[in-house]
């Protein structure tokens, strides 16, 4: 069975591609895809029926990712990734736009900007959110540089809807960035030193 007839018998999965379908063909600007595609993933999130008990399953080692769905086009993919406490992701930045919704549990993501300085490269955090159950965020390369965990206490699973084939690609990640991480001066030391 194909990931197209799979996501056929499952009703509440089906509506949720047809509405992203639905939106790639009315919506015209590639741009506004991203934000479209968070406002119909919301109502989706906790419902029950979305994902059957197999594609709840985690990894022991690391997150672990279902294939939802695969357009036959390519055009977009549907993703569930399940997260154990105090797994995460790399550094990473994604090959298009995506979308992500908690299903269940909550999230911590840091976001990161590349310094560069001479011959050196290294990442500047510039800032962190914690997503909780509901919660859905649009992201559009380039400066979708970040890293997710889960803090736990309990199991989290997500939703992702990628531009991209991952069933071609494997992830919708672009690139891994294995760079020191540099913390900011807090403000009051710089207040303190200029003082």
């Amino acid at each position: 069975m194909n990931l197209i007839e799979r996501a056929s018998g499952n009703h509440v999965l089906k509506d949720l591609v047809l509405s992203v379908r639905s939106v790639l063909t009315v919506e015209l600007e590639p741009e506004k895809w991203a934000p479209s595609v968070a406002r119909i993933l919301r109502p989706f999130l906790g419902n029950p029926g979305l994902l059957t008990l197999e594609q709840r399953q985690p990894d022991p080692e690391r997150y672990r990712q279902h294939v939802l769905h695969v357009e036959e086009t390519g055009a977009f993919s549907i993703v569930a990734l399940v997260w154990l406490p105090g797994q995460s992701t790399t550094v990473h930045d994604h090959l298009s736009w995506c979308v992500i919704g908690v299903h269940q549990g909550r999230e911590h993501e840091t976001s990161y900007e590349v310094i560069r300085e001479g011959g050196d490269e290294y990442l500047l955090p510039i800032g962190e959110s914690t997503h909780r159950a509901g919660s859905v965020a649009a992201l559009q390369p380039p400066g979708d540089i970040h890293t997710v965990h889960n803090p736990g206490p309990g199991t989290a699973i997500s939703i992702h809807v990628y531009g991209v084939d991952v069933r071609k690609l494997g992830s919708s990640i672009r690139r891994r960035y294995d760079l020191p991480v540099v913390e900011p001066v807090p403000l009051s030391f710089q207040r303190a030193v200029a003082s």
